[in-house]
Parts: C-alpha cells; sequence; structure tokens
C-alpha cells in the first residue's frame, strides 16, 4: 500500500513536468514569464522553446514510464536531469550571482526524492 502512495505521490511532479512542457508548446510567453524568463527573440527563442519544452516534456515522460512500467532506469534518468537543475541553478548562484531560486530548487529536490523513492523500493521488490 505503501508503494501506491508514493508512486502516486511521485506522480504528480512528472504530470506537473508535461503541463508545463505543453505550455512551452501552446503559450511559450506565459511559460517564459512563469519562470521569471525573458520571452526571447529570433534564434534565442527557438533555443528557448525547444529546449525548455525539451527539458519538461522529457523529465515527465521518463517519470512516467518509470513509474507505469516499474523500470527504475527512467526514473534514475529523469533524476538525473531534475537533480542537474538544482545543482546547475545553485551552481549558477555561487558562480554567476543569480538570485537564489528557492522553490525550483526545492520542487527538483522534492521530485528527485520521490523519484529515488520509488526506484529504491523498485529495487527491494
Amino acid at each position: 500500500m505503501a508503494q501506491k502512495l508514493v508512486k502516486g505521490i511521485a506522480a504528480l511532479p512528472a504530470l506537473l513536468m508535461l503541463v508545463m512542457g505543453v505550455n512551452w508548446i501552446v503559450d511559450p510567453a506565459s511559460a517564459a514569464q512563469g519562470l521569471g524568463m525573458e520571452y526571447l527573440e529570433g534564434q534565442g527563442r527557438s533555443t528557448q522553446v525547444g529546449d525548455m519544452t525539451s527539458f519538461f516534456i522529457g523529465v515527465g515522460v521518463m517519470a512516467l514510464l518509470g513509474l507505469w512500467t516499474e523500470n527504475r532506469t527512467w526514473l534514475y534518468s529523469a533524476t538525473l536531469l531534475m537533480g542537474g537543475a538544482a545543482v546547475f541553478r545553485t551552481l549558477t548562484w555561487a558562480v554567476h550571482d543569480a538570485p537564489f531560486a528557492t522553490v525550483s530548487i526545492a520542487i527538483e529536490v522534492v521530485s528527485v526524492a520521490l523519484f529515488l523513492a520509488v526506484a529504491r523500493q523498485l529495487q527491494h521488490e
């Protein structure tokens, strides 16, 4: 029962990532604003929308695949990207004078913890 609860909770950030990815396609200006970003022009816009959409949909799909198939490799893949975002946000704060993105980092760390908790449960079955 506890495993189903953790899997259900872990599905929430995965679904959030998918929604955010879809928003980057449907309304990229709003998606950028929601993340505190300027909506870029020219080639920068192509990179911004393409990379952000790929990140959010990629993490969401990998996490959901891991939860659905019970294959922890997918969860580890989602964890690598989400954890990397938290690490590199922190590095950007420390090295490049960016504001510390407390809320974003917290969401990423909690998501990583949930994905790893499910992966660990799958490993011990």
